[in-house]
């Protein structure tokens, strides 16, 4: 796992072991950012469920202002730090180790929002329902935002939200990346 390009780019990233994490394959990072394109530029980006901080990390390295990183995992905060030395972006990060949805509740407090949230959560779980409705109903995206979800395809994404519309779909495998875009239209 690496850093495809931009101002780190080669920068190997440190990943835990064991199955807890699943870090997004190089080749499924390279296509999420070719859909993406110039959206990146400097772009507030929020990665939940961030892992190995695999995505945000690229993010910076391709032009983003900014990444906030959120997992639970101690063992994951751990290595977004360091991977976020070992790449040199560190100063354009916030880490925090908190739930994904107590983080998220607590940015709608503060008025945050973000122009491109990537969102990972562990399959099967329920996550991805819980995570869109707090973007849909708490305005964590700015408009025109883009949130990009890594899920089991047995996870269905519908397209009946007020503001989130569902705009492209890809299959890896076992895999499905939704991308939705922000529309307060």
């Amino acid at each position: 796992m690496r850093i495809i390009t931009g101002s780190a780019k080669g920068t190997q990233l440190k990943a835990p072991r064991g199955l807890a994490t699943r870090p997004t394959a190089d080749r499924v990072k390279e296509s999420v950012f070719n859909i993406l394109g110039d959206i990146v530029i400097d772009a507030h980006v929020l990665d939940i469920f961030a892992g190995t901080g695999n995505l945000g990390l690229e993010a910076l390295s391709r032009g983003a202002t900014t990444a906030v990183f959120i997992d639970n995992s101690t063992e994951s905060i751990d290595i977004i730090k360091a991977n976020a030395e070992r790449t040199k972006l560190n100063a354009h990060t916030e880490i925090y180790k908190n739930d994904v949805i107590r983080a998220l509740d607590k940015f709608v407090q503060n008025c945050r929002s973000f122009d491109l949230i990537f969102c990972d959560p562990p399959y099967n779980q329920g996550l991805v329902q819980i995570v869109l409705d707090r973007i849909e109903n708490h305005s964590l995206l700015k408009p025109k935002g883009i949130l990009v979800i890594e899920h089991s395809k047995h996870e269905t994404i519908t397209d009946d939200w007020n503001n989130l519309q569902l705009r492209r779909v890809e299959r890896y495998g076992e895999t499905l990346v939704s991308f939705l875009l922000y529309n307060t239209n």
